[in-house]
């Protein structure tokens, strides 16, 4: 299972950086164009709704990787020097609370994409409906919620047996 998730989360993120880079490449199109209007050219139409959509899947596929990596932003100026152990079971807490906020998160997306679809909102420029972006973000939102349930599992396992999977920072490691 290890493999699978971190597989599943590796293949989301790459997702989410094909999806960042055609939105950097669009971006130097759009000002490119904007810069030579002059000529002929111009910006690249609905560019501010695409960008919008797009780092918003961006974001949330690049949740995955985050949490199979333990790249989540910590502060452990107190918990240091607490010992292994302790954090051990510090982490394990912190990764049940992370799978139940990225569960919120995706049933709330989900919510909001009925929402969209019920109201039929369409952006301004481009006037594709608004749901796309929702469903988007759920996919990746959704496997966000699977990884984030492994990896609690994971320190759980790891407060409980005391085999860790992945690094447990202390003062010990520093």
């Amino acid at each position: 299972m290890d493999r699978f998730i971190t597989a599943l989360a590796r293949l989301t993120a790459q997702a989410g950086g094909l999806v960042l880079g055609a939105l950097v490449l669009m971006t130097c199109a759009s000002i490119v164009g904007r810069a030579l209007a002059g000529l002929g050219l111009g910006p690249v139409p609905g560019d501010f709704e695409l960008v919008e959509a797009g780092i918003a899947f961006t974001v949330f596929a690049f949740l995955p990787w985050c949490s199979v990596t333990a790249g989540h932003a910590t502060v452990d100026v107190f918990t240091n020097g607490l010992g292994l152990q302790p954090n051990r079971v510090l982490l394990a807490v912190w990764e049940v609370v992370m799978a139940l906020a990225v569960a919120l998160l995706a049933w709330r997306l989900y919510e909001g994409a009925i929402g969209k679809v019920r109201n039929g909102e369409i952006t301004l420029f481009l006037q594709f409906p608004i749901w796309w972006a929702y469903v988007a973000c759920l996919a990746p939102a959704c496997i966000t919620v699977l990884v984030a349930l492994w990896s609690a599992f994971d320190r759980i396992r790891g407060a409980i047996t005391g085999q860790d999977t992945r690094a447990v920072k202390t003062e010990a490691q520093h």
